[in-house]
């Protein structure tokens, strides 16, 4: 059984103040800490647009300025509110066998203004449109998910355009990146500072070039999508194959076909026909000296059901791996989806104004906080309910990080007072999430 909704709103406010706490010295006046945590404040509550308007009058401000200060104006650093949310999800949700998810949401947007905007493919909108593109890195344990990193898309046009990046503020080491680039950098600072994980799952944009190459010398398995035109081949195997993947599938008989399930969904089992197939195997050595042992590298296949459309991966693990644990770890990305939904929904992704580079990535950090935060909540409220613990246990107890000893909660009203914003339960976000299974 789970924590009852007293024990889960308590909990609600202590977090928040807790966050508060971590996030005040990125801040070098005080003033600017108690916008950020009236900002954040406006992300959690109830409104369903958060608009500057929108958070200024859940903060009490008469207008939105201080809002648009904290995003816009003040001076403080993005990336260090970005490295704090990912040590707060390593801190509740690390895992060993952890799931890395590269995916990208687009951002609608009117005019040309806006940081990076121009008219591209977003999947958001299932078309090309006026819009930025934003990359994410997820983190997707069996304790739960939440965004790790962000990177906004700046295409070519605004990249060599000195004007354009004058009036947006985009800084002058910025120069474009592509978005297997921009995941590259964020694999890399994921494994900087020692995140732990064992695995990167993503689409077809991230499954060429570098990233297969930096995972292999890292030691990371990874299950990525390519195209139907991706070329294969099979070598130190008793198999041999060649072709493109669409080539390979069309010639697999129906005997080589699994039906398996890559985790569960709102809907129950998400069941496709599977196949795995192995191409060749080499040793760990060759790639890095520090990392030992044989892995293999493969060809996953899934066929939809309903339609037989097919999707194709490229995988690398280690020998012996099964296709049930490839096709776990491919059915992670889900996760990355229903952060995106959860984020817009909820916490109001894409809600931003500012037009400027570090207005963007201040607001999406903001928001991966409020993310992350509930994440850690939901996680601690899912897990089974402690027997009551014995006088001398209470005694012997370590203290609760979560709890200021100089300043206890007495109750949930004198946390609803301490801060303004309405406390909202968020039953769908807190609700257990559909598992993509363990990767084991």
């Amino acid at each position: 059984m789970g924590a009852s909704i007293e024990t889960t709103l308590e909990l609600w406010a202590l977090s928040l103040r807790e966050v508060k706490r971590r996030i005040g010295p990125l801040f070098s006046q005080e003033r600017l800490a108690v916008n950020a945590g009236l900002f954040l404040d406006g992300l959690l509550g109830d409104e369903r647009r958060k608009t500057g308007w929108m958070r200024a009058e859940a903060a009490g401000d008469p207008g939105p300025w201080r809002q648009q200060a904290l995003l816009d104006r003040d001076r403080w650093d993005a990336d260090a509110l970005r490295d704090l949310v990912r040590d707060y999800i390593v801190e509740h949700l690390a895992d060993d066998d952890a799931v890395l998810v590269i995916g990208e949401t687009g951002f609608l947007k009117q005019g040309k203004a806006s940081c990076g905007v121009a008219r591209q493919y977003t999947g958001s909108a299932g078309k090309i449109t006026n819009c930025q593109i934003g990359v994410f890195a997820a983190y997707v344990s069996r304790h739960g998910h939440g965004f790790i990193d962000r990177a906004l898309y700046l295409p070519k046009d605004w990249a060599r355009d000195p004007a354009r990046r004058k009036a947006a503020h985009v800084p002058a080491e910025i120069s474009f990146m592509t978005k297997p680039q921009l995941t590259a950098r964020m694999i890399e600072r994921a494994i900087v500072a020692q995140v732990p994980f064992a695995w990167v799952a993503g689409g077809t944009v991230y499954g060429v070039g570098d990233i297969e190459r930096d995972l292999r010398r890292a030691g990371k398995g990874y299950v990525l999508g390519v195209s139907s035109a991706h070329w294969f081949a099979s070598w130190n195997l008793e198999r041999p194959l060649g072709g493109s993947a669409e080539e390979i599938a069309k010639a697999l008989p129906s005997s080589d076909w699994r039906r398996l399930s890559a985790g569960s969904g709102t809907k129950g089992p998400r069941l496709h026909d599977w196949c795995y197939l192995e191409l060749a195997e080499l040793e760990a050595e060759e790639f890095n000296a520090e990392n030992h042992g044989l892995w293999t590298r493969g060809l996953l296949i899934r066929c939809n059901i309903a339609d037989s459309d097919l999707a194709y991966l490229t995988t690398w693990c280690p020998a012996g791996t099964s296709i049930a644990t490839l096709v776990r770890v491919e059915g992670h990305r889900w996760a990355i989806e229903d952060s995106f939904e959860t984020a817009k929904n909820e916490f109001g992704l894409d809600h931003n104004e500012t037009r400027s580079w570090h207005g963007w990535h201040r607001h999406v950090s903001f928001v991966m906080l409020a993310l992350a935060m509930m994440a850690a909540i939901r996680q601690r409220v899912n897990q089974s309910t402690p027997k009551k613990p014995s006088r001398m246990q209470q005694e012997n107890a370590e203290p609760d990080p979560l709890v200021d000893p100089e300043n206890p909660p007495d109750s949930l009203a004198s946390q609803a007072t301490a801060h303004p914003a309405r406390l909202r339960h968020h039953m769908v976000t807190l609700a257990p999430c559909p598992s993509g299974g363990s990767t084991g």
